[in-house]
């Protein structure tokens, strides 16, 4: 491993001198980095917070996300797939998540609050006991996705098969059942 960072706010200079291979950060605050198609490969992030960051298709090969906090970040086609499941946990808040992948990843108890989730693939993503609020879920992919018991009930602009989720308990309001009821082509007035 590379360079160890604890309980320090991580500004660009600060990351781009650490390089971005092998280095761990715990218990740190990254703000206002840009990170746009960088390669954060092979490192730990644990007990973090990233505000005001633009991580647009960087590169998370083999990374570790424990305990993250992502506020105010634009991650605009990140493959969180690619990081370790064991210990993932991740939140968010008025984030742009567009076409990011969260395929096969164990996310229950996830927080998505107020963020832009067009075109996220969600396949086979375990997503039980989540909040999706005020979520544009315009697009998202949703197929043998567990939602057992996740709130929904200020998502929006979704299209899920309650015949290829789990949405047993899942919460929705009445004003987002079309996007339970379109493969049935029901229409609601």
């Amino acid at each position: 491993m590379g360079k160890i960072y604890e309980n320090q706010t991580i500004t660009q200079g600060t990351l781009l001198e650490a390089g971005m291979y092998g280095v761990e950060y715990f218990e740190c605050t990254i703000e206002r980095c840009n990170l746009f198609e960088q390669q954060l490969n092979n490192c730990i992030f644990s007990n973090c917070t990233f505000k005001d960051c633009d991580l647009s298709m960087c590169k998370l090969n083999n990374t570790q996300m424990n305990d993250i906090r992502f506020e105010n970040c634009k991650l605009m086609g990140v493959d969180f797939s690619r990081c370790p499941g064991f210990l993932f946990e991740v939140n968010f808040i008025d984030c742009i998540l567009d076409f990011c992948s969260f395929e096969k990843l164990k996310m229950a108890n996830t927080s998505f609050r107020k963020c832009s989730m067009k075109g996220v693939d969600l396949v086979g993503t375990q997503l039980q006991n989540s909040l999706f609020h005020q979520v544009n879920l315009e697009e998202a992919i949703f197929t043998n996705t567990n939602l057992k018991e996740a709130n929904l009930s200020t998502a929006y602009n979704f299209t899920i098969s309650p015949t290829q989720n789990n949405i047993k308990k899942a919460v929705f309001s009445e004003n987002n059942l079309s996007g339970l009821l379109h493969e049935f082509g029901i229409s609601i007035v």
